[in-house]
């Protein structure tokens, strides 16, 4: 008996040293924005004041623009993840994007508030305080939620929609991030706020392209650093939240997807495991007169993944 006593307390001591050596070297604290403004806030990255937020911003293109393209990203993604598109449309277009509350630079909103509807208002803000009232309007994910949402809410406003990939139906995944999996288990928050390993960042990012071999070790550090940014996984919990209710409420989303009037395009990876295609081809019947492209190729944000193929559709879609 002592010797089987001895023996588990072997054990139980080799596991918690083993735990707390996993513990220090994946210890990632949050880190303030200050701190990631040299990397990731370069020039034309400005910051402007919008419902208590110094919402992070970029702002290209000729000011004369009567009708801009706004882009709005998805769950942890952050504008650059647009870069891409912004480089092709810019020479034409003024094209502007933004870090959501909860994401990116932007981080945490003031009262934890990630609901449609403050997104929707936040949206509003932005432009409101750029003095853009009319224009395009496109979206991955959960900015493609955000962007149907803000027609239906402010159908004056937006001369097209542009979505891709986007949430809104009631969701049956195929495959979810490991990031978004472990912030589903509330017993898990409070220590992923502070660890945080790059192999889960990468093999989420990995898991939402088509083709993993295209994510770069740059790519995998601004996921890095965005999640770090201080409040954003904190936020990321409170969102994950948000979806579950929203998920709750799919038949009256779908009911006012039914009721957009505006000419919409719509963008699909083939490969997407989050949303697969089956989302695609209800928006497609359900917007009026829509037109989708898909990518088979492509995963979850085929605009990040293969910016200048996925852009070409865009740019022909506006121009009409």
């Amino acid at each position: 008996m002592k010797l089987l006593l001895k023996s588990l307390a072997l054990l139980a001591g080799a596991v918690l040293f083993f735990a707390l050596v996993g513990l220090f070297l994946t210890w990632a604290p949050d880190r303030p924005v200050d701190e990631l403004k040299a990397r990731w806030a370069q020039a034309p990255s400005q910051f402007i004041t919008v419902q208590g937020m110094q919402v992070h911003v970029r702002d290209e293109g000729p000011r004369d623009d009567p009708v801009p393209v706004v882009l709005l990203h998805g769950t942890s993604a952050s504008l650059h993840t647009w870069q891409g598109w912004a480089g092709a449309l810019k020479a034409q277009r003024r094209v502007i994007r933004f870090d959501m509350p909860g994401f990116g630079l932007t981080g945490p909103h003031p009262q934890d508030d990630y609901s449609m509807a403050a997104y929707v208002r936040l949206v509003a803000g932005v432009l409101d305080q750029l003095g853009v009232q009319r224009f395009v309007l496109a979206g991955n994910s959960l900015g493609g939620q955000v962007a149907w949402e803000f027609a239906h809410a402010h159908p004056q406003r937006v001369s097209k929609l542009v979505l891709v990939d986007a949430a809104g139906y009631a969701m049956a995944p195929k495959a979810v991030p490991l990031g978004f999996r472990v912030a589903r288990i509330p017993l898990l928050r409070p220590l992923v706020r502070n660890t945080l390993p790059r192999g889960l960042v990468q093999q989420s990012v990995h898991s939402v392209y088509g083709d993993p071999s295209r994510v770069t070790p740059d790519l995998v550090d601004l996921y890095y650093d965005m999640t770090q940014r201080a409040g954003n996984r904190r936020a990321l919990g409170f969102r994950i939240d948000q979806i579950m209710v929203e998920q709750a409420q799919a038949d009256a989303a779908a009911a006012r997807i039914a009721s957009l009037k505006v000419p919409t395009l719509i963008l699909w990876g083939g490969r997407d495991a989050l949303i697969p295609p089956d989302s695609a081809q209800r928006f497609a019947r359900d917007i009026a007169a829509a037109k989708l492209v898909m990518f088979d190729d492509l995963g979850h944000v085929p605009h990040e993944e293969a910016p200048a193929r996925t852009v070409s559709p865009v740019i022909a879609f506006i121009a009409q």
